[in-house]
C-alpha cells in the first residue's frame, strides 16, 4: 500500500486479527494508560467507489487516516469494523432493501441504483461494515470499554430510508446503532445529533413516529434533500429541526445548537447520544454554502459531551456523514475526535 493512510488500516488490520478485537477492552490489545475514546475503521471503506470523479471518494478516509496517525492521537483505542448482521439491519429497513443491495452489487464496473447512489464490487461490504461499525461503538460504549467512539467508514448513512438507498448512502448507519443500543442493551431513549451540512431525511423518515428516539439536526436549507424545516416535528414532537441559510457561520451555528437542539437533548436525558458527523458545512466544502471553520466542529462536540457527560455517563458514538475537501474533513475530523478523547 502506497501512502500513509493504506499502510495505517493495513497495521490496524493486523492489530486487530492479533488482538481479537472482541467483546470486551481486554481484546483491544495492551494499553499504556487508560483510554477514552475508539476508532473504528476498516479497508473496506478505502474499496468502495462510485466513480473516478465522485465527490466521495476513498480519499476521504484516507485523509482522516492519515490525520488520525499523527502521535497525539496515539491513545486511541482501534478495532476494526464488523459486518452487521441481518437481524440488526432490518430493525431499520426493510427486507426488500437489504435484499434490492445484495442482488445490485456488480461483478466489476459501476451499477447506478439511482441519479445518487452507485456501486462497484466492494460497495456492498463496504456498507454492511459501516453498519457494523456503528454496531461495534455502541457495543464498546455501551459496556462501558470506552467512553466514546468514532466510525470512520464510508459510505455514509443519514440519507438512507427505509426502504432506499440516497444521497451517496445505503444503510442508514446511525439509525442502526439507535436501534441496536435499544435492543441490545436496554437504552431506552437514544437522541441523534446531526449537523452535516444537508438535512439526514432518512434519519427522520424512520424514527418519525418512534417516541423514544430523539432526532435533532442543524443544516442547510434550502439544500439537498430538501427536508428540514422547522415545522417537520415528527409524531411525538421527537424532530427538532434548526436549519441555516446559505452563507451562515459559526455564530449562527452556535445560536441554533444554544437555542434550539441542545436544550431538547438535555431534557431528553438520553441514555446514549449518536451523531451524525457531517463535515461539509466547512466553508470551503464544495457541496454546502455554509461557512463552518475547524473550531466549530470542536466546539459543537465539545457542548454534546456536557450534556452526555451529566444525562449518559458520556456515552457518544459518532459516526462519519459528508465532508468532501479531503484535506478540511481531516483537520475537522482532527479537532473532532481530538475533543472526545479528552472526555
Amino acid at each position: 500500500m502506497g501512502n500513509v493512510g493504506d499502510r495505517h488500516i493495513a497495521a490496524l488490520t493486523r492489530r486487530a486479527a492479533i488482538a481479537g478485537a472482541g467483546a470486551s477492552l481486554g481484546c483491544f490489545g495492551a494499553r499504556a494508560g487508560p483510554a477514552t475514546t475508539l476508532l473504528v475503521t476498516h479497508p473496506a471503506a478505502l474499496a468502495h467507489d462510485m466513480g473516478p470523479a465522485h465527490v466521495e471518494r476513498p480519499e476521504r478516509l484516507r485523509a482522516i487516516l492519515r490525520a488520525l496517525d499523527d502521535a497525539r492521537f496515539a491513545g486511541l483505542l482501534r478495532t476494526e469494523a464488523p459486518l452487521a448482521e441481518p437481524e440488526a439491519l432490518l430493525r431499520a429497513h426493510s427486507p426488500e432493501h437489504l435484499s434490492r443491495l445484495a442482488k445490485s452489487a456488480p461483478s466489476d464496473g459501476y451499477a447506478q441504483l439511482s441519479a445518487d447512489v452507485a456501486m462497484n464490487n466492494a460497495t456492498h461490504d463496504a456498507a454492511l461494515r459501516a453498519a457494523g461499525g456503528a454496531i461495534a461503538a455502541v457495543d464498546a460504549v455501551m459496556r462501558g470499554d470506552v467512553k466514546n467512539a468514532f466510525v470512520a467508514m464510508r459510505p455514509p448513512g443519514h440519507h438512507a430510508t427505509r426502504a432506499a438507498p440516497m444521497g451517496f448512502c445505503f444503510f442508514n448507519n446511525a439509525a442502526v446503532a439507535a436501534l441496536h443500543a435499544r435492543a441490545a442493551h436496554g437504552a431506552s431513549r437514544v437522541a441523534i445529533v446531526d449537523f452535516d451540512v444537508h438535512h439526514g431525511n432518512g434519519v427522520q423518515e424512520i424514527f418519525w413516529s418512534d417516541a423514544s428516539a430523539l432526532y435533532a439536526s442543524t443544516h442547510q436549507m434550502p439544500l439537498y434533500p430538501g427536508t428540514g424545516a422547522v415545522s417537520e416535528t415528527g409524531a411525538h414532537d421527537n424532530i427538532v429541526n434548526a436549519p441555516l441559510a446559505k452563507g451562515d457561520g459559526g455564530a449562527q451555528f452556535r445560536e441554533a445548537l444554544a437555542s434550539r437542539i441542545l436544550p431538547r437533548v438535555d431534557a431528553f436525558s438520553p441514555d446514549l447520544i449518536v451523531l451524525c458527523a457531517g463535515f461539509d458545512a466547512h466553508l470551503h466544502d464544495p457541496l454546502g454554502g455554509l461557512r463552518f471553520v475547524v473550531d466549530d466542529f470542536r466546539d459543537v462536540t465539545l457542548r454534546v459531551m456536557e450534556i452526555a457527560a451529566r444525562r449518559c455517563r458520556g456515552r457518544i458514538v459518532s459516526l462519519l456523514e459528508g465532508g468532501y475537501r479531503p484535506e478540511d474533513l481531516a483537520r475537522s475530523v482532527a479537532a473532532h475526535v481530538g475533543a472526545l478523547m479528552n472526555a
